[in-house]
């Protein structure tokens, strides 16, 4: 899937640099363009972007963006690590950057953005140089393959379900982010945002949960109860379940006679 992908993006960069020296034409490429995409010069300046941009990221004008806003520059980049990447292209390779996550307020921080109903903007990223035929780059593009608006309610449903099916594996942030189609980076803190807890947090509490209802089994040990929540009896869990439910769980179980 990941060789198709980049086949795909290099087929694409391909089909740019073919009709970069007929200007008119790249112009109205771009400006039809399904996905955003933005043109830049060697310095890192915005001198293109197209009608999908503006709709889907939510910059409010052409004429607040182009020639003010530099990627190089960009606050939010140079915090997730990734301008080196970028400044690659112009060495003539194609940059692929994945799940590329930004804050919509501190994109409203830092450019003339609309006052959206979103929490997030996630994106894959391919950016390829476009240059003349000595080989040169004089400039170089960046397509938004795929672009997801993160508002909440979706994604966190999603990680609370994947949590839920899997409570009797180890936890794991990574697939559970990945559940709710959203890069790892933010993901602990939005869901913290959004529920009053971190995703492990929610996985123990569900997973205490399934203990106190296998607990009311009587024909069951309590070490089986544990074990048949892939958990071993001892002092850690033990101690676990009274800081979560304030008693022992043999307590518990006596409680419930």
């Amino acid at each position: 899937m990941k060789n198709q992908f980049e086949d795909a993006q290099k087929s694409l960069a391909k089909s740019f640099q073919t009709i970069y020296e007929e200007q008119e034409l790249l112009a109205k490429v771009i400006e039809f363009f399904p996905y955003p995409i933005q043109i830049f010069s060697a310095d890192g300046t915005s001198i293109m972007i197209n009608k999908a941009a503006l709709e889907k990221i939510g910059i409010k004008s052409v004429e607040s963006h182009v020639g003010i806003y530099n990627v190089f520059d960009d606050p939010i980049l140079q915090q997730q690590g990734v301008v080196d990447q970028i400044r690659q292209v112009l060495t003539g390779k194609i940059i692929y950057l994945n799940d590329v996550s930004a804050s919509y307020r501190d994109l409203m921080r830092y450019y003339d953005m609309e006052d959206r109903d979103i929490q997030t903007i996630t994106s894959s990223v391919t950016n390829f140089p476009l240059g003349n035929a000595d080989g040169k780059v004089d400039y170089f593009a960046s397509v938004f393959i795929y672009i997801k608006t993160y508002r909440g309610r979706e994604e966190i449903g999603l990680a609370k379900q994947y949590i839920e099916s899997h409570w009797q594996e180890p936890f794991n942030l990574s697939e559970t982010a990945r559940a709710a189609c959203f890069s790892k980076a933010h993901f602990t803190k939005l869901f913290r945002k959004h529920t009053g807890v971190t995703p492990h947090e929610y996985y123990m509490n569900f997973k205490i949960g399934k203990l106190k209802e296998k607990l009311l089994d009587t024909n069951l040990s309590v070490a089986q109860v544990f074990a048949a929540c892939n958990l071993n009896y001892n002092g850690h869990s033990a101690k676990l379940f009274k800081e979560k439910v304030g008693v022992s769980p043999s307590v518990y179980r006596k409680m419930l006679k």
